[in-house]
């Protein structure tokens, strides 16, 4: 799939079950295994013993797992359980009636040591024909390729300030970026709805310092 080298395909199917079955996951969950997605495929396997790469110092292999729907929405959560069980960096490519969608997750080793990878956000495309995915094989190591596929996928969501900053920074900034967008739409909510004037003053005033911090980040 995407065009990568025959010597990374693997093409093995693997039961939903194991992601469900013998694991501590909510019933919600399961349900979310067993009525939204038909079958898994681990596609491709992206590591220095497939492919001409160097090896990454973060990275050790990139997984290519093809899920594909039985309905066009997914919920993100099933998606972490298998980032959760799975040590090793993974893309993810949704197939819903023969339109893709290629999802990953910023995945970094958890500094808590309760689990091996802790995922900060997914990214992900918009519905399109596989060809079309904007994610290519590109980079000197395993490390670099992982960086551009979230970087690809990503596109105008990521966006450095500055020239060399680094992935981890970015996608830093950017949820940051995005927790001040909820407060702010929250304390607009709060100030639509109180009817005391000093109030208002007070929550417009915080309304102000969180539009200006919006701004200079």
């Amino acid at each position: 799939m995407l065009g990568l080298p025959k010597t990374t395909e693997f093409n093995k199917r693997i039961p939903k079950q194991k992601f469900y079955e013998n694991l501590e996951i909510s019933p919600a969950l399961k349900k979310v295994f067993v009525d939204q997605v038909k079958t898994i495929y681990w596609r491709n396997k992206i590591a220095t013993t497939t492919v001409n790469l160097a090896p990454g110092t973060d990275v050790t292999e990139i997984e290519v797992f093809e899920v594909k729907l039985s309905e066009q929405s997914l919920d993100e959560g099933m998606l972490r359980q298998m980032d959760k069980e799975i040590p090793y960096h993974i893309l993810f490519l949704l197939e819903y009636q023969g339109k893709y969608q290629a999802w990953i997750g910023y995945k970094e080793a958890s500094a808590s040591g309760i689990a091996a990878f802790k995922v900060n956000k997914y990214y992900h495309t918009e519905w399109m024909e596989e060809v079309d995915l904007p994610v290519k094989l590109e980079g000197l190591d395993i490390d670099s390729v992982y960086e551009n596929f979230v970087k690809q996928i990503a596109g105008d969501k990521l966006q450095a300030v500055e020239a060399g900053e680094s992935l981890k920074d970015t996608v830093a900034r950017e949820e940051e970026k995005e927790n001040l967008r909820k407060q702010i739409a929250n304390l607009q909510a709060k100030i639509k709805k109180e009817k005391q004037l000093n109030k208002q003053i007070q929550m417009n005033t915080e309304l102000k310092k969180l539009k200006k911090e919006l701004e200079a980040m």
